[in-house]
């Protein structure tokens, strides 16, 4: 595709990371087959071509975009599929994120939905804030839920809360022998589903990693960049770093963790968030280089102990975007579970979003909730009884369709090493 950028543009790295993207895109339209928006809308203008057109419009002309423009990106999952379809390598990530902080800084949204992304923004990043939010929800959640619109579908989105035993809070043996790895908490999930990290952290150790929560790092900054706000992100970004780079001058690191996939691949994208940045990029490049997604570090089990009980299980595994498109680590969550004895059940089109996406679920309800009943009816035809995933976006998405519990890898895993039964299945 021809561009029409101008010099002082083209100094911009981000911008200049765009117009490559721009360029690279022939306009082929493989990526319509694979866009979740498009095959549910059957908008041109909700597919990646046709939003490609979108943004190039906008950010040539350096102008704030129109409401039309802005309604048809804001429908971007970022789910990334289009990616890894592209015949052509076209980055649509850079793209669009640089198209989303643009909007951001150009175009000014009714004050009514300003206040409301403000709100989910500054709520989803702050986990003590989250906490008490959902503990109020669930107590008036039920009438919540007969509200008309956002607070209604919000309600909704809320989870039932789950009570770890004191067998899920026990903690792995360690030894000073051990390879060290900083685990990343984030934000969300420590509110959603607390066990998962303590499961990985019971996995690993099993393998001889000792995986310790860094102190100081926070939320990693991806709400903030999917949601235009640049300044945020690399704000939060910086603070993970400094936590990192803190821990291992104690003693050295063999890796960063996080069991959010979606939080992953974005901490694995930080060197691009500080492009040009003389001081920045280098230190985000050396901390993403050592950065790990959970099943890159989890260890297939060679005998699993309960192997019979296991095989009685017909798991639909539900590989999150973030984890085969944005990280391009397809097939590794499978493989794990099959080696510890997890039957799996294969169903249509695993490849396309459950419909998360981060806060989309919140910003795009509609939407969202009409990619959830497509996935859900897949996964129910194949006849499964549990639904594994590796994000806990798209677990709390998932959960909820009829009697299918929605599980963490890293539970399932730990559970067939010989750890508790995940708290999502209920009392043995």
């Amino acid at each position: 595709m021809r561009t029409a950028f101008t010099p002082e543009q083209l100094a911009d790295p981000h911008m200049k990371g765009a117009e490559q993207a721009l360029r690279k895109c022939v306009h082929c339209g493989f990526c319509t087959a694979t866009c979740p928006t498009y095959l549910l809308l059957g908008d041109e203008r909700d597919s990646p071509r046709g939003r490609i057109m979108l943004m190039q419009h906008m950010l040539e002309s350096d102008a704030p975009p129109s409401s039309d423009t802005v309604r048809h990106i804001d429908r971007c999952l970022s789910c990334l599929g289009c990616r890894t379809t592209c015949p052509s390598g076209v980055d649509y990530a850079a793209l669009v994120d640089t198209a989303r902080v643009h909007i951001a800084k150009t175009y000014r949204r009714p004050f009514g939905e300003r206040l409301f992304r403000t709100f989910v923004l500054r709520v989803l990043m702050t986990p003590a804030l989250f906490s008490v939010l959902t503990s109020v929800g669930r107590i008036f959640g039920p009438i919540a839920r007969q509200l008309p619109g956002r607070i209604g579908k919000m309600a909704v989105k809320i989870p039932l809360r789950q009570k770890l035993r004191d067998v899920h809070r026990k903690l792995p043996e360690t030894n000073a022998d051990m390879r060290r790895i900083a685990l990343l908490e984030g934000c969300a999930q420590k509110v959603l589903a607390p066990g998962i990290d303590l499961a990985a952290r019971r996995m690993l150790a099993r393998t001889g990693a000792h995986a310790e929560p860094l102190e100081g790092a926070g939320c990693c900054g991806a709400l903030a960049l999917h949601m235009g706000d640049e300044a945020l992100a690399k704000k939060s970004a910086k603070r993970v770093i400094e936590a990192f780079e803190a821990e291992d001058a104690k003693a050295p690191l063999a890796a960063a963790l996080s069991t959010a996939t979606g939080c992953a691949a974005f901490l694995k994208d930080y060197d691009r968030l500080f492009a040009g940045d003389a001081e920045w990029e280098t230190r985000a490049k050396n901390f993403s280089a050592r950065m790990r997604d959970f099943t890159e570090l989890a260890e297939p089990l060679a005998q699993p102990p309960n192997w019979i009980a296991f095989l009685s299980l017909n798991v639909a595994y539900h590989p999150p975007c973030s984890l085969q498109h944005a990280q391009r680590l397809q097939g590794r969550g499978e493989a794990l579970l099959s080696s510890a004895g997890f039957r799996l059940t294969t169903f249509a089109d695993p490849h396309l979003c459950c419909g998360s996406a981060g806060s989309y679920s919140l910003l795009q309800p509609e939407i969202s909730e009409g990619l959830r009943a497509k996935k859900l009816a897949s996964i129910r035809a194949s006849g499964a009884s549990v639904i594994a995933s590796g994000n806990a976006g798209c677990l709390t998405q998932l959960s909820g369709g009829g009697n299918l519990p929605a599980i963490h890898i890293a539970e399932l895993l730990d559970w067939a090493g010989g750890g508790p039964r995940p708290v999502a299945m209920g009392e043995e």
